[in-house]
């Protein structure tokens, strides 16, 4: 696993991303466009064991010429690392030795909260709120951290 900044050595110019939103359950996954501009809600895997979901995310990194993952580290609002953050981590780690080297973790306080209220804005009820929230976290996983690559690009 890398911190951002080797995370961002190791991308090509052209290359896509895929964010995910960890959860012990529904893994919310977004990804990028191959200029790591603009993250797009992509679907949620419901983890039934980890073999199953790594060969989904395998499945999807192959489809979609994925150059790197970022995963959303659930932090504390107090910044301290909690038992989902370990978890996370773990998640981060494992995707490390069976996917591909180039993962990074992303802070996602708020991550949900803001998924929630920005589906809030359109004309979509709850359930379809609650169903698309793990993606559209991701998607605000993913989002937050390529603003920052892209900003510190130039």
């Amino acid at each position: 696993m890398l911190d951002i900044e080797e995370f961002k050595k190791k991308l090509d110019k052209k290359s896509r991303l895929i964010g995910i939103d960890p959860g012990k359950r529904r893994i919310g996954i977004a990804i990028s466009d191959e200029n790591k501009i603009v993250a797009t809600p992509y679907k949620t895997v419901i983890k039934k064991d980890y073999s199953n979901f790594l060969s989904e995310i395998k499945q999807i990194v192959l489809e979609n010429n994925i150059k790197g993952i970022i995963v959303g580290n659930p932090i504390n609002m107090d910044g301290s690392a909690g038992p989902s953050s370990q978890s996370a981590k773990d998640l981060a780690l494992n995707l490390s030795k069976d996917v591909t080297q180039n993962i990074t973790m992303w802070d996602e306080r708020l991550s949900s909260e803001g998924a929630f209220n920005l589906s809030s804005n359109l004309d979509i009820n709850v359930s379809k709120k609650v169903e698309k929230l793990d993606e559209n976290a991701a998607q605000f996983i993913l989002q937050g951290a390529l603003d920052y690559l892209s900003k510190n690009n130039t």
